[in-house]
């Protein structure tokens, strides 16, 4: 296929794996003691999804059974589910795009748990989907002890979804988190154990739920939405509002950007660092 003509998602795909090396190889360059796993992470892959199942692998090896061989599991989902990489490109270049604590693409993939734990339930969630339950969930444990992040793979989560920090997040398994949605760490998507089947909140586009917030039920969270820090939510959020407070409540509406995680903001956040 003529790179010219490719769905939006996979340019996205080439174009950021052609950042990433570039960023290993000068990385290279100035800290040669890292050569040994630049080669591993990036420049002796092939691709950005095999780099990508061989990263999640490596960050699992002491989490799982030594006689496991979950890297060609993970090398076979990502190459049979190209959805997983084009998922974890959309991701990457959010977080490398709005957050300030992030240098660039190449530092948030190898090391950011946020990005990685997220990626880490894609392949979980493709090994759910494909009937491989049993795999699914012990993956899904033994990733929890890694990444402190649990996510039920029976869990639907769109694109471009920033995971900030990510220690402490809990997604229930009939949950939903669509495109362009920010999570900050202690978050719990949970049930209220009064509802059976269909339990778990609904996340809609752009949101963003704050540290330590919890939302129980079947419940939507609106497009553009925030939930404030702490905050415990147990009814539908309308679109663009913000909720606060225990039980929470409307308190305001969302302004049109967050300073924080705005790309505008990114580059003069870490200047600001830097000086």
């Amino acid at each position: 296929m003529n790179m010219l003509e490719a769905p939006k998602e996979l340019k996205l795909d080439f174009q950021l794996w052609g950042t990433l090396r570039l960023q290993a190889e000068k990385l290279q360059n100035t800290a040669p003691a890292l050569s040994a796993s630049l080669n591993n992470a990036v420049l002796r892959r092939a691709s950005f999804a095999d780099a990508l199942a061989n990263v999640l692998a490596d960050a699992m090896r002491n989490s799982i059974p030594q006689d496991s061989d979950v890297k060609s599991i993970f090398c076979e989902l990502v190459e049979a589910h190209p959805e997983i990489a084009q998922s974890a490109a959309a991701d990457l270049q959010k977080l490398d795009s709005v957050n300030p604590a992030c240098p660039d693409l190449l530092t948030g993939f190898m090391s950011f748990r946020g990005f990685q734990g997220l990626q880490f339930y894609r392949i979980t969630h493709a090994l759910w989907n494909s009937g491989e339950r049993q795999l699914a969930s012990m993956l899904q444990n033994w990733g929890a002890l890694k990444f402190a992040m649990d996510i039920h793979p029976a869990a639907k989560i769109g694109k471009a979804v920033f995971f900030d920090h990510g220690m402490g997040i809990v997604i229930g398994s009939t949950s939903v988190i669509e495109d362009g949605v920010n999570m900050w760490h202690g978050v719990t998507l949970g049930s209220t154990l009064t509802e059976a089947g269909d339990r778990h909140p609904k996340v809609r586009r752009d949101a963003t739920i704050c540290a330590g917030a919890t939302i129980l039920g079947n419940i939507e969270i609106g497009e553009g939405a925030i939930v404030a820090a702490a905050s415990v939510v147990l009814k539908t959020v309308p679109a663009g509002a913000v909720v606060a407070g225990v039980p929470a409540r409307v308190v305001g509406r969302a302004p049109d950007r967050l300073s924080a995680i705005d790309k505008e903001f990114k580059s003069t956040s870490t200047q600001a660092q830097e000086s």
